[in-house]
C-alpha cells in the first residue's frame, strides 16, 4: 500500500507505549495495534487529531505517502 504508518516511529521517539496511548486517544489497544501495523484500512479524521495531540506532531509524522506498487 501507498501510505505507510509510522505511529511506531513517533510512539518510540516520545517513548510512549500502545498502552499509554491507548488511554490519551481513547481508542482500543486492537484498533491502535491495527493502525500501528499498517493493517488499518481507514482512519478518522478526529481519530488522528487525538494522536497528533497526545504525541505532539503534525499527521505527516504519522503517514506518509510511498510511490510503488498496490496490493
Amino acid at each position: 500500500m501507498p501510505i505507510v504508518v509510522n505511529l511506531d516511529v513517533m510512539m518510540a521517539k516520545r517513548k510512549m507505549s500502545l498502552n499509554e496511548l491507548s488511554e490519551k486517544v481513547d481508542l482500543t489497544l486492537s484498533n491502535l495495534s491495527i493502525l500501528k501495523t499498517g493493517k488499518a484500512k481507514a482512519i478518522r479524521f478526529s481519530t488522528l487529531e487525538a494522536i497528533c495531540k497526545a504525541l505532539n506532531c503534525q499527521p505527516a509524522d504519522i503517514l506518509e505517502y510511498v510511490e510503488g506498487p498496490e496490493t
